[in-house]
């Protein structure tokens, strides 16, 4: 089959399409057929090296944990799932090596869900690791309707899914953004704040008696922007700054969940998540799909048809 991988530690420039061998499907997954895969801003971190210190990864590595594609096959005592079903899911595993910008890829069940009926491949592609963070950031914050909540950086793609996830519970959303995206963030249901020198100002004017929630989907400085207008007590999240626990907030990794995973599509297929997808390009472009998402201006979700 064919797949994007690299054989050591570097940039864009070493990912190759390459022949591989198909891979072998164990009890408790299926070989899922890849429609499309979402690329995320971990995967060229992981691959110059960056998470080196807390994950084990085994080169030569294909790339990926978002999928989006059909059941060709199923393991040994795997009764969740038959062939031609349609799925979706965060395919993280043990160890980083066989990952879903291929054409085929073994997923265990506990990574997947089944597709949005209403989403296109590339659109459920776009949702999985993304969608996954914000709803378990939104739902550890324990937010509920009525609440005021501040995401930092909303209109990426991590953080267009969570306003959608936030509003979707009733809750106010400030979100911070470019002035280039701020009529994208009132489409989506949130209230947006030019990022920058002054945000915290910005963000009080619209919030004067504070802040219920504050959720930093961007690190550099996100942290204190947000401790500095939620309320007393109020629970700071972030996704990106692995100091945070040191900083009084709370630092979070996404784990995958089928049932997460059902949620969000429950709420795509309801019309309460749609997902921008920016950029759809072939496998064989997985390079400048990376050089796209590491200019950190994409609004939405870049994806690879497979």
């Amino acid at each position: 089959m064919k797949a994007i991988a690299y054989s050591a530690y570097g940039n864009p420039a070493t990912l190759e399409l390459v022949d591989v061998p198909e891979p072998k499907v164990g009890p408790g997954e299926v070989l899922v057929r890849v429609k499309a895969a979402g690329v995320n801003p971990v995967d060229w971190k992981l691959s110059a090296g960056h998470l080196d210190p807390i994950l084990e990864v085994r080169h030569p590595v294909i790339p990926g944990w978002d999928v989006a594609g059909v059941v060709e096959a199923v393991g040994p005592d795997t009764s969740e799932y038959a062939v031609g079903d349609e799925v979706y899911g965060y395919v993280r595993k043990e160890w980083v090596q066989l990952g879903t910008y291929a054409e085929l890829v073994a997923a265990p069940v506990r990574t997947l869900a089944r597709k949005p009926r209403e989403l296109t491949f590339e659109q459920a592609a776009g949702i999985p690791l993304a969608g996954l963070t914000a709803y378990q950031a939104i739902t550890r914050a324990g937010v509920t309707a009525g609440q005021t909540v501040v995401i930092h950086s909303a209109a990426g793609g991590t953080g267009s899914l969570g306003v959608q996830i936030a509003v979707s519970l009733g809750a106010r959303v400030i979100g911070t953004a470019g002035a280039h995206n701020h009529e994208f963030l009132r489409e989506l249901g949130a209230e947006p704040v030019l990022y920058g020198e002054g945000a915290a100002g910005r963000i009080r004017a619209l919030a004067p008696e504070g802040v219920d929630v504050g959720l930093d989907f961007y690190g550099e400085g996100g942290v204190e922007l947000l401790q500095s207008v939620v309320r007393e007590g109020a629970p700071v999240i972030s996704i990106a700054d692995g100091d945070a626990d040191a900083k009084g907030a709370r630092h979070i990794w996404v784990r995958p969940d089928t049932a997460d995973l059902t949620a969000l599509a429950e709420l795509a297929d309801a019309g309460r998540l749609l997902v921008n997808v920016e950029h759809a390009l072939p496998l064989a472009d997985a390079a400048r799909a990376w050089e796209l998402s590491a200019t950190g201006r994409t609004r939405g979700k870049i994806v690879l048809s497979v």
